[in-house]
């Protein structure tokens, strides 16, 4: 027993190291609003995202999932995590940053491991944002009118291909519409006896009914109808972006928004 509580206790201080790994404020620029959920399927998990100021007008937004639950990918996370943010910066573009990524994780990467990863830099002044998509699940794009599209980018998962090239897609994002980052926690959450949540076509139908929510609203909305499907027993990590381009665009923007989960 004793053994046991020692293990549980190691677990949940990895736990709360993890939780350090994430953002405790998102950083926030001028026209748009970011918000964040995470919400591993066991005490640690294998997701994360992060916001990272680049500079007054720019942000990098990244969201990742790792293969595999609990304790090594978690530990494979936190190496992912120090990477991005090691190669991130406002002259770095988002297909050289997982170019590097990448061959940092194929040199030291555990056989049969991998990670997905979309990373962009958000740019208020042009208001575009400029990404890559390695093997990670499209983003959806809620526009201002309703309309419904997802982001195109099909690059290869890190960690597995060392000759891989990335390359960058532009999408501009006008007054009103919502990005939404998402791993497949959230569209592969499935009950115990089986039953699957429905994928990305019920996730668009949730999305465009809370799309104009505010942002860290929509977060909390889009995990609590996945979470009510499985009764709370999430069977992989579930993690949530979102990027919303004001209707009235502000001016310039110092405060953090606090991170949900």
């Amino acid at each position: 027993m004793a053994q046991r509580e020692l293990q549980d206790q190691e677990l949940q201080r990895a736990r709360e190291i993890q939780q350090q790994l994430l953002p405790k404020e998102i950083p926030q620029i001028a026209g748009f609003e970011i918000a964040g959920a995470w919400e591993p399927a066991r005490i640690v998990g294998g997701d994360y995202f992060d916001v990272i100021k680049l500079s007054e007008s720019t942000l990098a937004v990244c969201i990742a999932d790792v293969v595999g639950k609990s304790v090594s990918a978690a530990l494979l996370m936190a190496n992912v995590q120090a990477t991005v943010r090691a190669f991130a910066s406002k002259s770095a573009t988002p297909s050289w940053l997982c170019n590097r990524v990448n061959s940092v994780l194929c040199s030291n990467i555990p056989s049969g491991k991998f990670v997905t990863l979309f990373y962009g830099v958000l740019d208020a002044e042009r208001q575009r944002l400029q990404y890559t998509s390695a093997g990670h699940s499209r983003p959806i794009l809620i526009n201002n009118s309703g309309a419904v599209k997802r982001l195109d980018n099909g690059g290869a998962l890190l960690g597995v291909f060392p000759d891989w090239q990335y390359q960058d897609s532009v999408v501009q994002l006008a007054p009103g519409d919502r990005l939404l980052l998402f791993t497949d926690g959230i569209t592969e959450a499935a009950k115990l006896d089986g039953e699957e949540f429905g994928g990305e076509e019920r996730l668009v139908n949730i999305v465009k009914s809370v799309a104009y929510e505010a942002p860290f609203e929509m977060n909390a909305q889009l995990l609590g109808e996945v979470k009510k499907f499985c009764d709370s027993k999430l069977q992989d990590d579930a993690t949530l972006v979102v990027i919303a381009a004001l209707a009235v665009p502000t001016g310039k923007v110092e405060k953090m928004i606090t991170v949900g989960s």
